[in-house]
């Protein structure tokens, strides 16, 4: 009698902690980008993003009663840190990433990810990211291929200048959409009286406005970060060199009107467009005031449509194999906060589309 019951408790122990166990199995979801460095404040989009959707999902049941869980890399947008990152990920046993943000950490950690069938979804803009014939990234925005020419087009069909200067950072993602904008305008006649890049990280831009100003450019576009293009801004008009300036997304920050001030009014931006004014999203909007933060940013968005593109593909197909969640996401339509989503072969979004609007001082911006 005495063993018998020996036995049932150490069953009922053994039940115990196997339900338990059960209960405490997550899905690992990783966020990969920059929460240091220059433009942390785009990380801070994605993550917030990211944070707002699996707290939703999580409230809902999660993925067939498995919660989700994240975890947490910064890469301070640089592209060896993000190599750390990708190893990181591997050793941690993450099998499904949101990033990088920077097309230059994109590019190497996803060197890493293919080679591992870890999924990553990212917001990078840079065409070569998808050229490579990767099985395991996609993207939860436009290409650069496609933002350049939106930029290019409304520069020469609607803006007319003579003279334009096209500047970029010498970083893969700045120097690729300043390529795209170039190539547009002069396919359409516009006269690019200078092709230059400036430093990453540099402060003083004199020599460049002095050389612009000669150039009697009245236009720049700026391909790069928010931190440069903000110092040349304030620069250029404390110069008394004021052209329309231009920018793609990266720029469209509030960071950019801390740093230029009054001189950041009327700069032009190509940008998603503001997802957080649809009433559909109205639960991760009212889930992330809740919590202080700012719902308008374009970065936050692309993220919480990576995780609902994740969730309902695993809804499908379980989230045991990361090869079937990637060809069910190339198969199928996806239901996001951006709307539904439908992928190519190569991972790229089908028909999306950048929006132009006008950034003000205050940090807002209206669609042009």
């Amino acid at each position: 009698m005495k063993l018998w019951k020996r036995t049932l408790t150490g069953l009922a122990v053994g039940l115990c902690l196997s339900s338990a166990l059960q209960a405490a199995e997550t899905i690992k979801i990783g966020i990969a980008g920059p929460q240091s460095g220059s433009v942390a404040q785009y990380g801070e989009m994605q993550f917030n993003g990211v944070h707002a959707a699996i707290d939703l999902i999580n409230k809902a049941g999660g993925v067939k009663g498995k919660m989700l869980e994240a975890v947490e890399y910064d890469d301070a947008c640089e592209p060896k840190q993000a190599v750390a990152v990708a190893n990181k990920v591997v050793n941690d046993g993450v099998r499904y990433v949101v990033g990088h943000l920077c097309s230059g950490s994109t590019q190497p950690a996803t060197d890493v990810y293919e080679d591992e069938g870890i999924l990553a979804v990212t917001c990078s803009t840079n065409p070569s990211i998808t050229e490579r014939g990767f099985r395991y990234i996609f993207r939860t925005i436009g290409l650069d291929s496609a933002q350049g020419p939106t930029a290019g087009k409304y520069i020469a069909e609607h803006l007319k200048p003579k003279r334009v200067a096209v500047i970029h950072d010498k970083q893969q993602y700045g120097e690729g959409i300043a390529s795209s904008v170039k190539s547009t305008l002069e396919s359409m006649g516009v006269n690019v009286v200078a092709f230059e890049g400036v430093t990453a990280g540099d402060k003083d831009f004199s020599s460049l406005i002095a050389k612009l100003k000669k150039e009697n450019v009245d236009l720049v576009y700026y391909g790069g970060y928010h931190p440069e293009l903000g110092l040349i801004l304030r620069q250029s008009n404390d110069a008394g060199f004021k052209p329309q300036f231009m920018g793609p997304e990266a720029v469209g920050n509030k960071e950019i009107s801390s740093i230029a001030g009054p001189a950041s009014e009327g700069l032009i931006v190509t940008l998603p467009a503001r997802y957080d004014l649809n009433e559909s999203n109205a639960d991760v909007v009212a889930l992330m005031k809740s919590k202080g933060q700012d719902p308008t940013g374009p970065f936050v968005w692309t993220s919480v449509a990576a995780v609902q593109s994740l969730v309902e593909a695993m809804n499908k197909v379980g989230d045991g194999d990361t090869e079937k969640v990637a060809d069910y996401l190339r198969e199928n339509t996806i239901n996001t906060s951006m709307g539904p989503l439908t992928w190519d072969d190569k991972g790229d979004l089908e028909g999306f589309e950048f929006g132009l609007f006008t950034w003000h001082q205050d940090g807002t911006s209206t669609p042009l």
